[in-house]
């Protein structure tokens, strides 16, 4: 059984019916990325190593400003050996791909929308059987002809993957998964991408991005990149993602308090989504002190008289040190 601590909503979710099935992703889009220097470009503009992704895995994947504040997220994958494509939420996606180009300059790297060129799915549970045999970790990928299948980090326990295909590939095999049920599972995954609402909001690290595989500490230089080493190596973050739940209605961007102080917020709402029984997950990024606290003191959600927050277990363990 999936429960929650005594001090939030008696709510529970047995294993066997976890969401299942297949979702329409339509809150994301694409940047195609295409030239034979696509590889090398981006590997100066992400927090991640582009230049040794290879053909069968994706990579998850910052762009910061140059205080280390992440602009966008991506699921970044290549099509082939000069084509590279960066999934994220289509809300940011026109100005991502504005800022990006800005950067381009000489190189032999072209950058567009292709949303309207690719359908993207998600798959949850035994939808991933009937196409690939067998467990595989996160970032592995797969191609099916012309469509890809990323594998990402399960949400609640339940196996997820994005399957990127042209706009008129059949639809994998599998029921109909709500994408409110999709939202739930991102959110149980611990994982946030970047939205309008929290543009510029965190460095990787406040979202755990460097223990989720979305940060290359090894690679060369990119927007925000001392920053971001700084954070790491001198012990300075203060602040970490972390999943609760709710009986309120939170926002995307809705600040967090803690009883300690009811004038200062303590957090921040990266990511919610309706839990298929009752009330809200949501992924927040706390102060640690905050979240250390949680049971001595109250957290609420909006304010200091706001729903309370009861803070859940990490679905991973979080990169202490490099």
């Amino acid at each position: 059984m999936l429960t929650f601590p005594s001090d939030s909503p008696p709510v529970s979710l047995p294993l066997n019916t976890l969401p299942s099935g297949v979702a329409e992703l339509t809150h994301l889009g694409v940047i195609r990325v295409a030239g034979e220097e696509a590889a090398k470009f981006l590997q100066g503009q992400l927090t991640q190593d582009v230049a040794l992704l290879g053909l069968s895995e994706a990579r998850l994947a910052a762009f910061c400003n140059a205080k280390g504040r992440m602009q966008a997220s991506f699921i970044v994958f290549k099509r082939s050996a000069d084509e590279i494509l960066l999934v994220c939420s289509r809300d940011i996606l026109p100005a991502t791909l504005k800022r990006l180009s800005m950067f381009v300059l000489r190189a032999k790297a072209r950058l567009s929308d292709a949303t309207a060129e690719y359908t993207l799915r998600g798959l949850a549970g035994d939808a991933i059987e009937t196409i690939a045999c067998g467990a595989h970790p996160a970032w592995a990928k797969l191609d099916f002809d012309e469509a890809n299948l990323v594998f990402l980090h399960p949400g609640a326990g339940q196996p997820r993957a994005l399957w990127c295909a042209p706009t008129g590939t059949p639809a994998p095999a599998g029921a109909v998964l709500p994408l409110a049920h999709w939202h739930w599972l991102e959110v149980q995954s611990g994982i946030a991408m970047i939205t309008q609402p929290i543009f510029e909001a965190f460095v990787p690290q406040m979202l755990n991005y460097e223990s989720v595989g979305g940060v290359s500490f090894k690679k060369g230089c990119y927007p925000g990149q001392e920053i971001v080493a700084r954070s790491q190596f001198r012990g300075t973050l203060k602040r970490r993602a972390y999943v609760a739940h709710t009986d309120g209605t939170p926002q995307v961007g809705q600040e967090v308090f803690h009883a300690a102080d009811a004038e200062q917020p303590c957090g921040l709402v990266a990511a919610c989504a309706p839990h298929p029984t009752a009330g809200f997950d949501v992924i927040v990024s706390l102060q640690t002190a905050a979240a250390a606290d949680a049971d001595g003191g109250r957290l609420t959600l909006g304010s200091a008289s706001g729903p309370a927050l009861a803070l859940l277990p990490l679905p991973y363990a979080l990169l202490e040190d490099i």
